[in-house]
């Protein structure tokens, strides 16, 4: 039995990985030899995905940000599809990637509608559609929509996809974290050090709008607070130099670290993030955290005065509740002062940290229960 699986950027790539570890333990329980070709990158491929062309690299949010990268999106849409029509496969599985794998599904609607289309993950239309007609497109060519929040199921639902909610994955990831103690001995903190995570950037846009404040922000709290140690989980490994240069420019005591995301958020006391995947991450993990996000001046007033676009919140772990769980210091906003004042109040206020605590439990209970990804590939081999 043969998948496809196309998704991009750092987190398509970790779902993926999530979701084909699963598919091969079920398929070996049925009896069944699969073959799992995939857009994605070296998550997947470790997972034992043959992959076709690696876009965890390939993304960006933005106008101006997304120029660098139409080529090389075009450029892998095409490959797949070429693949696709030469050894076109028995399942199709769609991650988020919005433009991409909207190509991919109607190109398979047009070409092979026998062959069943899973999203999975669907884009956050949702949450910011400006117009109908990309969620009349998805709909138009998904046969099956497994949503991760109750909210992405209930829009698509009520736009006519057949949709089944199964729950967010990673609910499964961060059960399996150590413990706070655990981590923080393996990643050797003291007892009196203030650990704080920092998260700058998952696409090459964000070293140039989110590194420079979000490090001035830790260079502050690292001047009132002289116990402070701050850990960067590096989510490319093309961001090291960069990242480096950056923490001897600021004179931060800073570690980076590759694939120890989940010890790190094991272990930390706070945390200050870029808006992404990675805050529900750490809202699972019970880690109070300042969300910031910045685009292009030009992006932005674009956004604002012609497209006429406006989102409730950027950080998902706010967008579970439709209410503000988690600070967010968006473009303007997205200033060291802020973060710094934010931060300040989280490190030294249990009070506020309390009440974040109580608003990830509430928040969680509508993230699904354990067994995601079991769910969703259970759905996926149904299709056959």
């Amino acid at each position: 039995m043969r998948i496809f699986i196309s998704t991009g950027e750092v987190s398509g790539d970790l779902q993926g990985a999530l979701l084909i570890k699963t598919l091969q333990n079920q398929a070996q329980t049925l009896g069944l030899k699969l073959e799992i070709v995939a857009l994605g990158g070296e998550k997947m491929a470790a997972a034992g995905a043959t992959i076709l062309g690696d876009t965890s690299g390939i993304g960006s949010m933005g106008i101006i940000e997304a120029l660098p990268y139409f080529i090389p999106t075009i450029q892998v849409q095409k490959r797949a599809i070429a693949y696709l029509q030469k050894n076109p496969p028995d399942i199709i599985v769609l991650i988020d990637y919005m433009t991409p794998n909207i190509g991919i599904g109607s190109y398979m609607n047009e070409h092979f509608p026998d062959v069943p289309v899973v999203y999975y993950i669907a884009p956050q239309e949702w949450v910011w559609s400006m117009s109908l007609e990309r969620t009349k497109k998805i709909v138009s060519f998904t046969d099956k929509l497994l949503a991760i929040f109750p909210e992405e199921a209930r829009y698509y639902q009520e736009k006519g996809a057949k949709v089944n909610w199964v729950g967010h994955p990673l609910v499964d990831k961060m059960a399996n974290a150590p413990s706070r103690e655990t981590a923080r001995e393996m990643l050797g903190i003291k007892e009196e050090e203030i650990a704080i995570a920092l998260l700058p950037a998952s696409r090459s846009q964000e070293l140039k709008y989110l590194l420079p404040v979000i490090f001035q922000g830790a260079q502050n709290i690292q001047s009132k607070l002289p116990t402070a140690r701050f850990f960067i989980p590096l989510s490319l490994e093309k961001f090291r130099d960069k990242i480096a240069k950056a923490i001897q420019n600021y004179g931060l005591k800073a570690t980076i670290l590759s694939g120890k995301q989940q010890e790190i958020f094991a272990a930390v006391d706070f945390a200050i993030t870029k808006s992404g995947t990675a805050n529900l991450e750490l809202a699972l993990a019970n880690v109070p955290q300042v969300v910031v996000y910045s685009l292009s001046p030009f992006t932005a007033w674009v956004a604002r005065n012609i497209l006429k676009g406006s989102i409730p919140f950027a950080s998902p772990v706010n967008l579970v509740l439709m209410r503000e769980i988690v600070p967010e210091f968006l473009q303007e906003k997205a200033t060291a002062e802020n973060i710094t004042q934010a931060a300040m109040e989280f490190l030294l206020n249990s009070e506020k940290r309390e009440k974040t605590l109580l608003d990830y439990q509430e928040m969680r209970q509508c993230l699904g229960d354990l067994g995601v990804c079991d769910r969703a590939a259970k759905e996926i081999l149904e299709m056959r």
